[in-house]
């Protein structure tokens, strides 16, 4: 039966074949088994060291007296005599809770419930965790071995390559996971949780580790350079990212009524603690019960917070998916295309801008939610836009074929325009500007709400102006560092995109780090800010006069780097055609 098994999956995928032949070893096998049942019974023991003794206290949580002797000792307490306190703890240590006022019934329950939520937390970390090592590792080795150029060039689709991957890699892991499933069973349902809410656990951690192992597979990919280093990388960033979810969703103050809701969606802890109140010990609640996509109260029952988590993992590991089979046959293409661009920028302010706007607990007006969203939405959309700067810019030699090709073949000028919206070997400017203009589209219909809004206030026109030009000046200055990268890249020194990433990452955040590090704050010196990577956290204290000049500056910057990329890249186009014609 086993051999038949085994054939069925050599026909159905041979990459998963080859995966599960070289891992379900039966010393490997045993390994995984053992570890899992040693996790288990670690768990068991560790839960039961509290087992009620013959010492069990008269004020312990499961003793049925305990409400009595609390009440007792609050009075005791509040006489405030010494004396009678002491005599009071002392018959306290020596009095213990009998045998037949332990409720033994709420004991169990509760530790099969700790037993259930331990294994929850486990299960998370281990998948997540151990899988993206597994993963990322096996592609560094198949690199090292030279064998990934061999599955590349394999007749077998890029779906099935990495479905065989996604499956067979962790295979280990899986088993680990599976051996401990009829213990988690067991307790969820000794501790009465239903078990619909266990099936719903288990699918939010199997759409979490879709999502992760597809983006462990395509940081794998594009991040070759690492070398050995690429799994200690990405599973600690996992682990780091999962920590830090942890603490945010168990804080006090764990609101998910900010753009921040987007990032915590990607860690299962928030629904876990949905479905598992105790999980956290959270004392105000799990915050989802108070989640609002554009008001949409998701969080009123499961099905709609369940589902929306779903779905947005799901959309989330189709994109990673679609970026895989690009980077997969092609390893020196871009991750995405400049069409698929359009629609990330899109979908990321849907989602920001989603979980900006909610009612919260002080916001009452959705102007106030956004004015306090702004810093976060700011950053998030120089992030993004920063990563399509360095991920659409194509090198010189993507740069030369194009412009040889827009000099062999005389074309309208709307092909030249189609060329730079959509064509992968085109340079990016036209593509940053698009999307820079899909992230100003929300910015502007909220300021024409707020014009409504504060219609009576008579400084209302001014302050719209200086937001505009605001958003203006963060344009500008997105389109002046998108030139510059795609100069660079122009350039014919080696590791041209290094000395990039360095320039941008230098001229966008080391500017205002030195700022504020020698006593030039934005609200002392606001001129200077406007020509940093941060021109919004001047205009406040800026005139707009100021803003207008600062505009123009910049603007007159960014009309020569443009006019020298234009010479740049026609100089490209003919040295090229002079070479072909020097060929015949």
């Amino acid at each position: 039966m086993m051999v038949n098994l085994v054939d069925k999956i050599g026909d159905w995928n041979p990459q998963l074949f080859r995966e599960l032949k070289g891992r379900l070893k039966f010393f490997n096998v045993a390994i995984a088994v053992a570890t899992s049942l040693l996790i288990q019974m670690v768990v068991f023991l560790y839960q039961l060291r509290e087992f009620p003794n013959d010492e069990y206290s008269l004020t312990a949580p499961y003793c049925r007296l305990r409400q009595l002797y609390e009440l007792r000792q609050n009075q005791v307490y509040q006489q405030s005599n010494q004396s009678q306190i002491d005599d009071f703890n002392h018959f306290l240590s020596k009095n213990f809770c009998p045998a037949n006022e332990i409720d033994w019934q709420l004991w169990w329950r509760d530790h099969w419930e700790y037993i259930f939520l331990s294994l929850s937390v486990i299960f998370v970390f281990s998948l997540l965790v151990a899988g993206t090592y597994l993963l990322i590792n096996d592609l560094a080795k198949e690199e090292t071995r030279g064998t990934l150029n061999f599955i590349r060039l394999s007749p077998q689709s890029e779906t099935s390559i990495l479905t065989g991957k996604l499956l067979g890699v962790p295979s280990l892991i899986y088993l680990v996971v599976l051996a401990a499933i009829p213990l988690h069973l067991w307790a969820g349902n000794s501790a009465e949780i239903a078990f619909s809410y266990i099936l719903t656990y288990y699918a939010i951690l199997a759409a979490s580790c879709i999502l992760f192992y597809s983006a462990a597979l395509l940081f794998g990919l594009i991040s070759r350079w690492f070398s050995g280093f690429q799994p200690w990388l990405g599973s600690g960033a996992v682990l780091l990212f999962l920590f830090t979810t942890i603490l945010m969703a168990s804080s006090y103050n764990n609101g998910l009524n900010n753009s921040t809701a987007w990032l915590r969606i990607f860690a299962p802890w928030d629904t876990v603690n949905y479905l598992f109140p105790n999980l956290l010990h959270v004392s105000n609640g799990s915050p989802m019960k108070n989640l609002e996509f554009f008001y949409f109260p998701l969080g009123k029952n499961i099905v709609s917070v369940v589902g929306f988590y779903l779905l947005n993992l799901g959309l989330c590991s189709y994109g990673i998916l679609q970026a895989l089979k690009r980077c997969f046959r092609n390893p020196q293409t871009s991750i995405i295309s400049k069409k698929q661009s359009y629609l990330l920028v899109a979908f990321c302010q849907l989602m920001f801008w989603g979980f900006a706007l909610q009612l919260g607990k002080n916001n009452d007006r959705w102007v106030e939610q956004v004015g306090e969203n702004y810093i976060l939405l700011a950053l998030y959309n120089l992030v993004l836009i920063l990563s399509l700067i360095a991920v659409l810019s194509p090198h010189r030699q993507d740069i030369q074929d194009w412009a040889r090709y827009r000099h062999q073949e005389v074309s309208s000028h709307k092909s030249v325009w189609r060329d730079l919206i959509v064509a992968e070997k085109s340079p990016a400017l036209v593509a940053i500007a698009i999307n820079l203009a899909i992230v100003t589209i929300p910015w502007l219909v909220w300021i024409s709400f707020t014009s409504v809004v504060h219609a009576n206030n008579g400084q209302n026109d001014i302050y719209r102006l200086k937001v505009i030009l605001a958003i203006a000046l963060s344009i500008s200055l997105m389109m002046i560092y998108a030139t510059i990268a795609q100069l660079i890249l122009l350039l014919k020194t080696p590791n041209r995109s290094f000395w990039a990433i360095g320039t941008l990452g230098t001229v966008s955040f080391l500017p205002p780090m030195i700022l504020e590090f020698i006593g030039i704050s934005s609200w002392k010196h606001p001129t200077v800010w406007l020509f940093s990577t941060f021109p919004w956290a001047a205009i406040q204290h800026s005139g707009a006069t100021t803003i207008f000049m600062a505009l123009l500056a910049e603007l007159s910057v960014l009309a020569l780097l443009n006019f020298q990329l234009t010479r740049q890249v026609r100089l490209a186009g003919e040295s090229a055609t002079k070479a072909l014609l020097a060929g015949r």
